[in-house]
């Protein structure tokens, strides 16, 4: 048996402190370095979030990691640290769809770090506002769900905003059973939204056939009308019941393990190219056969991989539609630039959303 194995408790626990002494010391380095960013930033009218750095120092811990620590664990605890400097860099405001324990919130607190102030929206229309009016620097709004589709409510507001796409972000949907009630028998009505109650339909069929299904958005106002019903319960994730104090009956309803929900990072940022990125646009075209063909032809023809499109009817004109798409690329990559010019050429108006850092749905 080596020297190590013999050590005492007590000898693991002062190499500990001795540890936790040096990370102390280094932490507030790093804040005041993160100071010194911030005032560079400030001086040159740099954005504070930089979400292609941070892609940046994330790959870089997986790929010096060592373990025992796994690569996932290592991030979220670097996710906080960056959330701290960032906050001794200049304190800052997102936005997202409220009210707290939302997946939306979950997303945000993903995106920021828990050193960033947040601030709860009645609709994803409130949150493009608080960004365009300053009232908050960042937002963060659902647009898809791979099992429900578009969030068509998200789509909608970008023809009436100037805000930007700076990043996007997948959550998990893991979804959970809350209530008071002592046992599943108890239970009559389930306060769910539209998008959970569809996630999680067979379950419900399986296990609570009887039980009134009423509509209750977002996720966080469910588990709120749950609480104060002792005959109901709610579909929401784990954050809604920490933060509404209900218990959770069941774990993990939803019947597609693999369900995910895709958010976006709206505000002014511009990103840098890192080589891995997306690009999201929007534009309308002339009401004659073959347009959308021809004009998706310019991607084809350039070697862009289209990854999304969905269209919109637009609010200005009856029976005229506004198509959006996501595609793999930055904006300043060459093929890119090359298809939106041809693209320019069918459609009445293109706009582009945002260049920014493109993450696995599946990471």
């Amino acid at each position: 048996m080596s020297e190590d194995q013999n050590r005492s408790l007590e000898e693991i626990r002062e190499d500990i402190d001795a540890i936790d002494a040096n990370l102390i010391d280094l932490l507030n380095r790093r804040a005041a370095l993160a100071q010194e960013v911030g005032r560079v930033k400030g001086r040159d009218q740099k954005p504070y979030f930089t979400p292609e750095r941070e892609r940046q120092i994330y790959q870089r811990l997986e790929q010096a990691n060592p373990g025992p620590l796994q690569s996932r664990q290592l991030v979220g605890i670097f996710r906080e640290i960056i959330s701290a400097a960032r906050a001794a860099e200049k304190p800052l405001v997102a936005a997202y769809w409220g009210p707290p324990g939302t997946f939306t919130n979950l997303a945000a607190i993903q995106t920021f770090g828990s050193s960033t102030t947040f601030t709860p929206e009645e609709s994803i229309a409130d949150v493009f506002r608080a960004v365009e009016h300053g009232k908050a620097d960042y937002g963060v709004v659902p647009v898809e769900n791979s099992v429900a589709g578009v969030v068509p409510e998200t789509l909608d507001m970008f023809p009436q905003t100037n805000v930007k796409i700076c990043a996007e972000v997948y959550v998990p949907i893991q979804h959970h059973l809350l209530t008071t009630a002592g046992s599943m028998e108890e239970i009559e009505r389930v306060y769910a939204g539209p998008q959970p109650a569809q996630q999680c339909r067979r379950w419900l069929k399986a296990n609570l056939p009887k039980a009134q299904i009423i509509e209750s958005v977002p996720t966080a106002k469910a588990a709120e009308r749950a609480l104060e019903d002792p005959q109901g319960a709610a579909i929401a994730n784990r954050l809604a019941a920490e933060t509404v104090g209900i218990p959770i009956l069941v774990d993990n309803l939803q019947d597609n393990p693999g369900n995910r929900t895709r958010f976006l990072v709206i505000g002014y940022n511009e990103p840098a190219k890192t080589g891995a990125d997306k690009t999201s646009m929007m534009f309308n075209l002339r009401n004659r056969p073959g347009e959308l063909y021809r004009a998706l032809g310019a991607f084809e023809t350039e070697g862009v991989n289209l990854m999304m499109i969905e269209s919109r009817p637009a609010q200005r004109a009856t029976f005229e539609y506004i198509f959006y798409c996501d595609c793999a690329g930055h904006r300043s990559d060459k093929p890119l630039q090359m298809a939106l010019e041809t693209l320019k050429e069918y459609a009445l108006e293109s706009v582009i959303l945002g260049s920014y850092p493109y993450v696995e749905p599946l990471g």
